[in-house]
């Protein structure tokens, strides 16, 4: 399954790496992505695990979570793990992706 909020793709996996670290909240929230120019951030207050691979995110839900953002309407995504990436968009005319930035 896939979720999308704005920039931010939650994708399901089977697994999270063995080797992931544990994210730890800040102020209250866990960051799955902060935005450039504003400082809002996708997040999550819900109890989840959150996890860093290689500059990865990875998050585990035993229990369906919400995900906010200031600009955003809230998704609510179902339990499970997931992988967070960012939407990329290509710039033709520099012949390269980039991450697309709120």
């Amino acid at each position: 399954m896939l979720y999308q909020q704005g920039d931010v793709l939650l994708i399901s996996v089977d697994e999270i790496p063995e080797d992931a670290k544990t994210v730890t909240k800040q102020k209250g929230r866990y960051i799955l992505a902060e935005g450039e120019a504003t400082g809002h951030a996708h997040a999550v207050t819900d109890k989840i695990d959150l996890f860093n691979v290689e500059d990865n995110l990875f998050l585990n839900a035993t229990t369906k979570f919400t995900v906010t953002h200031e600009e955003h309407k809230n998704i609510t995504v179902p339990s499970g793990q997931y992988k967070i990436n960012i939407v990329k968009e290509y710039d033709h005319f520099e012949e390269e992706a980039r991450k697309v930035r709120d």
